[in-house]
């Protein structure tokens, strides 16, 4: 039987910004999301983007995790609930709050294993963020 390798995704994104306006971001993959800043105006602001982030990762984890745990034909939705608290000073967020929500005919044994599967070991972007990754910066005109 042949080997099948998976395709790497592209990944990345650029943000664009004029005198006025808001920032417009296209990904590697050429998907798209307009950016908003005021408190009422509906749809993702940057760090909501940083939330999305992480929560849609713990969801794809966690179903990886259920999968690999042998209880995927069990679950019947995963929902990872991202908020954050920040900090005061330094512009960043101290604290991630993650609200699983693992339904199905499993156990609480079963959901905890899952949900710590997915956070501590699988999801590269909770991992990067515990992870303090290095910044390479370029600048040009």
């Amino acid at each position: 039987m042949a080997d099948l390798k998976a395709r790497p995704r592209p990944t990345g994104a650029t943000a664009v910004l004029g005198r006025t306006g808001f920032p417009h971001v296209t990904s590697a993959t050429k998907g798209e999301i307009d950016i908003v800043t005021a408190p009422s105006q509906p749809g993702f602001n940057p760090l909501d983007l940083l939330y999305s982030s992480l929560s849609a990762c713990l969801v794809l984890s966690a179903r990886i995790a259920a999968s690999q745990m042998g209880v995927l034909d069990k679950i019947s939705e995963i929902t990872a609930e991202v908020t954050g608290e920040k900090a005061e000073g330094l512009s960043r967020v101290a604290k991630f709050n993650i609200a699983f929500s693992i339904k199905g005919d499993i156990d609480e044994e079963t959901r905890q294993k899952i949900a710590h599967a997915a956070e501590d070991e699988i999801c590269t972007v909770s991992n990067t963020i515990r992870g303090n990754p290095e910044f390479s910066t370029t600048i040009s005109g």
